[in-house]
């Protein structure tokens, strides 16, 4: 374990945003959670890759920066392996572990960026697939009980961009590791119609688990600008789920608007395509952007603080407010201090 005081943030952040941690404890076995400070969601914050997360402002308390690592075949058969993944291992290189040796499940999730631990935290998803089809259970360090849990994927309440530890109980527990179950027997999973046209593309003779793979890398690379060039944290706003009473009156105004069946949940609509069409593609302030490359995406263009970042969010929130009548969620998660007005 690793103790520092007065630590800068901007390089554990894929917003590259200058913020600052009073106290930075890098966990890198479990066995240092057994001598941490308590944890107090007024003043600390968890930090896995920083690539979900914007600092509005310092963190006063404590920086728990979670390293633990490895990667460990906990059981096969000839059918699928079961996998135990440290919280603190790259998601996108586990990805491209796992695709070497020919487990699949996991491969239309290439190029996401952060860590393991957050998988299940943000149940990420992409081109068809999201963490809850692999999933098996979750081991956790339990704040309230300073003990270890463990939690199946029934327990972890996963949902679109969500779970128990995102919503029901966001400050609970810290993810130490996840046990996900891959397949040998590879089955492509390319109904997403962008994914499919891509490997109609490039791959017309056949689609083996690398060319999705490979096909999910192009594509992302070509959507969604590099937080290695300019600072921004993916897809800032959930696509919002609207009733289906909302839904009929915005297609019947918007006949080329998105949309997918979300079954009872409702209709998921574009939030890219909400924002482009309040035409805030591109839009700037004070130093902070929406992309012109995605709408979804919001971008540190040099030097800007978080609290810019977060106004143009609001911003870009009210407008699609005042044009559709639909009220967009952001995805990361906003470290707002609350002495900040």
């Amino acid at each position: 374990m690793k103790v520092a005081e007065n630590q800068p943030l901007d390089r554990l952040n894929t917003f590259g945003i200058s913020a600052r941690a009073g106290i930075l404890i890098t966990i890198e076995t479990e066995e240092d959670l057994l001598s941490v400070p308590g944890f107090d969601p007024a003043r600390d914050f968890v930090l896995g890759g920083g690539s979900n997360v914007l600092f509005v402002t310092d963190v006063p308390g404590i920086v728990y920066l979670n390293r633990l690592s490895g990667i460990e075949i906990r059981r096969e058969n000839p059918d699928e392996v079961l996998l135990e993944v440290g919280a603190g291992e790259s998601w996108h290189e586990l990805v491209a572990w796992s695709v070497a040796r020919g487990f699949s499940g996991i491969e239309n999730l290439a190029l996401i960026p952060g860590l393991a631990g957050a998988a299940p935290l943000q149940n990420i998803g992409a081109y068809g697939v999201e963490l809850a089809s692999v999933l098996d259970s979750v081991t956790a360090w339990d704040w309230h009980t300073a003990t270890w849990v463990v939690l199946s994927k029934q327990e972890c309440l996963l949902g679109y961009r969500d779970s128990l530890f995102k919503a029901a109980q966001p400050d609970r527990y810290l993810i130490t590791s996840t046990r996900l179950i891959l397949k040998k027997h590879f089955t492509a999973q390319v109904a997403y119609s962008g994914l499919a046209a891509e490997l109609e593309k490039s791959s017309p003779g056949g689609t083996s688990l690398a060319d999705v793979f490979a096909a999910v890398i192009r594509l992302r690379r070509k959507k969604l600008p590099d937080p290695a060039v300019i600072g921004n944290a993916g897809s800032f706003f959930k696509n919002p789920l609207v009733p289906a009473t909302l839904y009929q009156q915005l297609s019947d105004r918007f006949p080329a608007l998105p949309s997918w069946d979300a079954g009872g949940a409702g209709i998921k609509v574009s939030a890219a395509w909400l924002i482009e069409h309040c035409d805030l593609k591109g839009f700037e302030m004070n130093g902070a952007a929406v992309s012109g490359q995605h709408a979804l995406v919001l971008v540190n263009q040099g030097q800007c603080s978080g609290l810019a970042v977060w106004e143009l969010a609001q911003l870009v929130q009210a407008r699609v407010w005042d044009t559709f009548g639909v009220r967009l969620e952001p995805e990361p998660k906003i470290f707002r201090f609350a002495e900040v007005g």
